[in-house]
């Protein structure tokens, strides 16, 4: 498995992977690709932290981190977003989405990048040490539970003394 950038030819394949990867996931509302797109194509899109797993030519998993800010008393904290991150069901539990993870975080820091937000499964993305965003004082909107918007310090104690407000709309 080799992971790389994601390149204009890899999009339609992109589309697809989301797509039949969110149809096996415990939460999905069906426009993950489509949500993929929107990100790709808005101004907050950085195509060094859009990333493809590729086995034998075939991709089999993805990971996209986008701009997204924090409104704070100071302004708006420029962090980063996964959304979405996508394998393919017969490719899971093989650390692959780990793989991805971990390398969109070194490249993160490379760019020089601090913080990532994400909505997910608290069971999973703690051991990447995402931690739920209340817990550094970081609000959101209310339509989603405290337990699944969750923060990740890429630089130790980058969200010391923070508070802000997430804005997911």
């Amino acid at each position: 498995m080799i992971i790389r950038g994601e390149t204009e030819k890899d999009f339609d394949q992109i589309y697809d992977l989301v797509k039949v990867a969110f149809q096996t996931a415990k939460v999905s509302n069906g426009k993950e690709q489509d949500f993929a797109v929107e990100l790709r194509n808005s101004g907050n899109y950085i195509p060094e932290l859009a990333l493809v797993a590729e086995e034998d030519g075939k991709l089999i998993g993805h990971i996209m981190l986008t701009k997204m800010y924090i409104t704070t008393g100071n302004g708006k904290f420029e962090a980063l977003l996964i959304a979405p991150i996508s394998v393919l069901l017969e490719y899971r539990n093989k650390g692959v989405g780990s793989e991805l993870i971990n390398e969109s975080f070194r490249l993160a820091r490379e760019l020089g990048y601090t913080v990532v937000v994400l909505v997910g499964d608290p069971a999973y993305y703690h051991r990447f040490g995402f931690r739920p965003a209340v817990t550094f004082s970081i609000k959101h909107t209310p339509e989603i539970p405290d337990e699944n918007v969750m923060a990740c310090e890429l630089v130790p104690d980058a969200l010391n003394g923070f508070s802000g407000i997430i804005d997911f709309s």
